[in-house]
């Protein structure tokens, strides 16, 4: 058994997220996440029947998303002002704003045993952005989803 361990501040095993958009080869690296949620939920339809007394269900499809909480670095969030790539050149807020579709991986980092972990990507929209700051978090935290469009792959 090897349990998925994503070993926080140890770059080659931890959980990391990237961003990318069509013609986009290197992608954004999401950094400073501090949780992430994988989201499977399957829709369920039911109904009665005049001849029983429970109901009837059977799953349909799935909703499926990433939802996550980051601390937010200036070029990550609102785009590096340098050319680069579409996903660093818009930056988080600029691909929720322009309702840009990307392509997603999210590795959830090595096994406790020292192997490679799993990733799963897909593809959907930037939502949910919310950033706050308090005088208890005097950073600018913000929770992001990813809409998934379609089925989640896992490599």
């Amino acid at each position: 058994m090897a349990y998925i361990y994503p070993a926080p501040g140890n770059a080659s095993a931890q959980s990391t997220l990237n961003i990318k958009v069509s013609g986009d080869t290197a992608g954004l690296d999401v950094p400073a996440l501090q949780d992430v949620t994988v989201n499977n939920a399957n829709d369920v339809f039911t109904w009665t029947q005049l001849d029983s007394a429970s109901k009837q269900q059977i799953a349909t499809t799935a909703t499926n998303s990433l939802s996550m909480n980051l601390v937010l670095e200036q070029d990550t969030f609102f785009g590096a002002t340098a050319s680069g790539e579409a996903a660093q050149t818009s930056g988080i807020f600029g691909l929720s704003k322009d309702k840009t579709k990307v392509t997603f991986e999210l590795y959830l980092g090595d096994t406790d045993t020292g192997g490679n972990g799993k990733t799963i990507s897909g593809s959907g929209y930037v939502t949910g952005l919310a950033p706050t700051v308090s005088a208890d978090s005097p950073v600018w935290v913000s929770p992001i989803t990813l809409t998934v469009d379609g089925d989640y792959t896992v490599a």
